[in-house]
């Protein structure tokens, strides 16, 4: 497995979660690494992506405020800390990488197993 999600879980309303990704090897530390989400019954989505440096990050629009990427290039993992919690931010939330960069899941061609997020009201 090269990108190990971790961390959702159940958790109520207006709640926080962070949810981590540890990249398998240093190949993924020049690469963007981000996350995406797909919800029930619906397309995969753009969440938020970070730079190789963690310089540069990226949000969907709705998610700008209420989400933060970070990441640790020391351990090759990034983070996705998750606020103000809403049932509609219940998903799968996918961790990915590529040499890519925007809210285009196409440009990113690394991807992780998913992690649960479910979000109670």
């Amino acid at each position: 497995v090269q990108l190990q999600a971790s961390g959702g879980g159940l958790v109520q309303v207006g709640g926080s979660l962070r949810l981590s990704c540890a990249a398998s090897d240093s190949s993924f530390s020049s690469q963007a690494m981000g996350w995406a989400r797909q919800r029930p019954g619906q397309e995969r989505e753009f969440v938020a992506a970070i730079d190789w440096n963690g310089r540069g990050k990226y949000y969907a629009d709705s998610l700008r405020g209420q989400f933060a990427i970070s990441r640790v290039i020391a351990n090759n993992t990034i983070y996705l800390q998750m606020n103000s919690l809403k049932p509609e931010d219940t998903a799968v939330y996918l961790c990915l990488a590529g040499h890519g960069w925007g809210s285009s899941l196409s440009q990113y061609n690394s991807w992780g197993q998913g992690t649960q997020v479910t979000v109670s009201s």
